[in-house]
């Protein structure tokens, strides 16, 4: 009996950090151009999962991409991590990616792309 109230101790503990972190902020974003269907992979930087539904995308040119999911996808934000598979050298709209689940990279939910928002991330200054 008592490993049953660690182990549902644990899990509550779990859903609450993972809501935490998908509940944290996305920083403010001003558009910086049109909004584009798709981005060449070979210029991809780095890429900051900012929610469930937020991936900013960083280019070798220092350009942000914000990409906002149409739906929200489940633990992307915990997560934060995905892969993406490309045929063509470029991650499109209506491409699909799929989150990362620890402990072993298993796949997770696979949920579709947004457009890709150029941006410049507001700088916040501390109080």
């Amino acid at each position: 009996m008592n490993k049953l109230l660690i182990a549902s101790a644990l899990l509550v503990i779990g859903f609450t950090t993972a809501s935490a972190r998908d509940q944290r902020t996305i920083p403010e974003a001003t558009p910086d151009g049109d909004a584009v269907s798709c981005v060449r992979t070979s210029n991809i930087r780095s890429t900051t999962v900012r929610g469930d539904s937020v991936i900013d995308f960083k280019m070798s040119n220092g350009k942000v991409y914000r990409n906002t999911l149409p739906m929200s996808c489940p633990s992307l934000g915990f997560e934060e991590r995905f892969l993406h598979r490309s045929t063509v050298g470029e991650l499109c709209s209506v491409d699909i990616i799929t989150v990362l689940q620890s402990p072993d990279l298993t796949q997770g939910p696979s949920c579709g792309l947004g457009k890709f928002q150029p941006v410049k991330i507001v700088k916040t200054t501390a109080r």
